[in-house]
């Protein structure tokens, strides 16, 4: 339950965040979040992922429609690789992913005590 409150929470801030700030906002919103929702590493990395992954892909299809599909084949044309609006938007959802993904693990790095290492 934890998982998906931190996925839903993950891609409302960054959403909010994208509105008003730059791009990589979804970093500080990925967090945010885990520092909030405390997950292990793995599954922090994986919330933050996985959110911003949705939203992004969400976003790009819904901009794609819009514009009637002029722009992912004008930007699929100069990346060489075709028209393709979807796999634009997954390349996209990938990259997004992964910053908002660190962000969270650096939270859950941050909030776990070291283990191994004798405090003096």
């Amino acid at each position: 339950m934890k998982f998906l409150v931190s996925i839903l929470a993950t891609a409302l801030l960054s959403y909010i965040g994208g509105v008003y700030f730059p791009w990589w906002t979804i970093a500080v919103a990925g967090f945010a979040v885990s520092l909030i929702l405390p997950q292990r590493p793995p599954v922090a990395f994986l919330s933050g992922f996985t959110g911003v992954f949705l939203l992004w892909l969400l976003l790009a299809l819904l901009i794609n429609t819009a514009n009637g599909g002029i722009l992912a084949g004008r930007v699929g044309a100069l990346l060489g690789i075709g028209n393709s609006p979807v796999l634009l938007a997954v390349i996209g959802g990938v990259i997004g992913g992964l910053v908002a993904g660190m962000g969270a693990l650096s939270a859950a790095y941050l909030r776990r005590p070291e283990r191994g290492r004798k405090a003096n």
